[in-house]
């Protein structure tokens, strides 16, 4: 039969398992842990110096538990009991059955409890503690056997991670090689667009080409049958022998080759200008006169769409700044720009004048230059129908386009952003709903 001592210090351990596996009201806490409790726990945190430390452990494991929705129960198995010959110091060693119970189910664990109690004051104090759970090996002093498969498992994780990896990578190439692909195709399909874009600029161009170039022709024309007619009474008079009259015939004619010349040149010009146009630009920066790049493309662009439209007048206007300095550009790419706005200015002040139907109105384009310290700028301005503000953001994204199917590709002005931006430079736009729009280009002359 269990003396009175004994079956106290079977009454602690239980209230000591009590305070492991439930909440344990603190207050009680002290009438079976010494105030110099120490020991370890599980965790490689849970060093325990001192009552206080250990009901910091044991409150965050309450609440742990508390917000996991976690009841633990025991089943205890006796395994080594021991007093000292005073009978005032005992070692309780047991193994216990732990059931965690949780929301997914109830787990069994296995745990091993050292307590080493000591009579003091009339009552049994637990003064240290070790808690562990055992490791699933057996003869194996050393655990070599669960390195040894945790070493194999983490070798066939590496492999599988690996022949993951290398397919991943395979996937990566074959995908880098579509969207290079696709990149390559993609290019192909925007150097034709840009090439579309150029042709049907071109095409604004051809009417107004055709009466530039005639005006030179008609002038080559009539000084040549001028000439002719000259010649024919240089001849009468040398036979004469009229010297003076011959000086004059002789001087008359000379002064008309000039012209013949010089429109002849410029009929030349043109055309080159013609085949610059069409041409791709090889991106070479020249020396050139924005004024008279300017001038150029407005008249050009406005006799192409005469000529297309024997209806359409408009009233074109010119402020060109005089100290505009001669600026080293991609003239081609400029005059694309130029052409480009200039052509957007015609189309819309021709639909604001129709949809007016007669009523009065004086569609007018005005393009003018300004000279800074730094840049150039070159205003495009009308007093067509305006772009509203919702779609200011979007005029300069590719294939964007106001224009109805088939009359736009929508490249003009993305194209048009592109070039200033290599250049260096700037477009803006102010404009507002029936107020015409004013396109600003600033181009840094360095």
């Amino acid at each position: 039969m269990k003396s009175e001592k004994d079956q106290l210090l079977q009454k602690a351990q239980e209230e000591i398992l009590r305070i492991f596996t439930s909440e344990y009201p603190s207050e009680k806490m002290p009438d079976f842990i010494s105030k110099e409790v120490s020991g370890f726990g599980t965790t490689k945190d849970e060093r325990i110096k001192g009552f206080k430390n250990f009901r910091e452990v044991l409150e965050l494991q309450y609440q742990q538990s508390k917000e996991a929705g976690i009841e633990v129960s025991y089943k205890k198995k006796p395994f080594k009991y021991w007093k000292d010959e005073s009978g005032d110091l005992a070692l309780l060693v047991n193994e216990f059955d732990l059931f965690v119970k949780n929301p997914e189910g109830t787990d069994k664990l296995d745990f091993r409890l050292s307590s080493l109690f000591q009579w003091i004051d009339d009552s049994w104090k637990l003064i240290h503690w070790h808690g562990s759970t055992p490791v699933n090996v057996v003869r194996d002093a050393w655990h070599l056997t669960e390195w040894q498969k945790k070493n194999k498992e983490l070798q066939e994780k590496v492999e599988e991670q690996t022949k993951d990896l290398t397919l991943k990578n395979y996937q990566l190439q074959k995908a880098k090689e579509q969207i290079e692909e696709a990149l390559r195709e993609l290019k192909e399909a925007q150097e034709q667009l840009i090439q579309s874009e150029k042709m049907a600029s071109l095409g604004e161009l051809t009417a107004g080409i055709a009466h530039e170039i005639q005006n030179p022709l008609n002038f080559v024309n009539n000084f040549s049958e001028v000439n002719t007619e000259l010649l024919d009474e240089l001849k009468e008079e040398i036979e004469t022998g009229n010297i003076e009259e011959v000086n004059a015939l002789v001087k008359d004619i000379i002064e008309n080759e000039e012209k013949i010349n010089f429109h002849g040149k410029r009929a030349d010009a043109i055309v080159k200008g013609m085949l610059e146009h069409s041409r791709s630009s090889n991106g070479q920066k020249v020396p050139t006169d924005i004024n008279s790049l300017a001038d150029e493309y407005l008249r050009l662009s406005y006799h192409g769409l005469r000529a297309k439209d024997k209806t359409f007048n408009a009233t074109l206007e010119t402020d060109f700044d005089q100290n505009l300095p001669i600026i080293n550009v991609v003239s081609q790419d400029i005059g694309r720009v130029i052409l480009n706005l200039i052509t957007n200015a015609f189309h819309s002040i021709r639909d604001r004048k129709n949809n007016l139907n007669g009523s009065e109105f004086n569609p007018t384009v005005k393009i003018s230059t300004k000279n800074f310290e730094e840049y150039v700028e070159i205003i495009v301005s009308d007093n067509g129908n305006g772009i509203p503000e919702s779609i200011q953001q979007k005029i300069f994204q590719p294939f964007f386009t106001t224009k109805p199917t088939g009359q736009g590709t929508g490249l003009g002005l993305s194209l048009s952003y592109d070039i200033i931006r290599s250049h260096g430079g700037k477009i803006q736009v102010e404009s507002g709903v029936g107020s015409g729009a004013d396109f600003k280009l600033i181009i840094p002359k360095n």
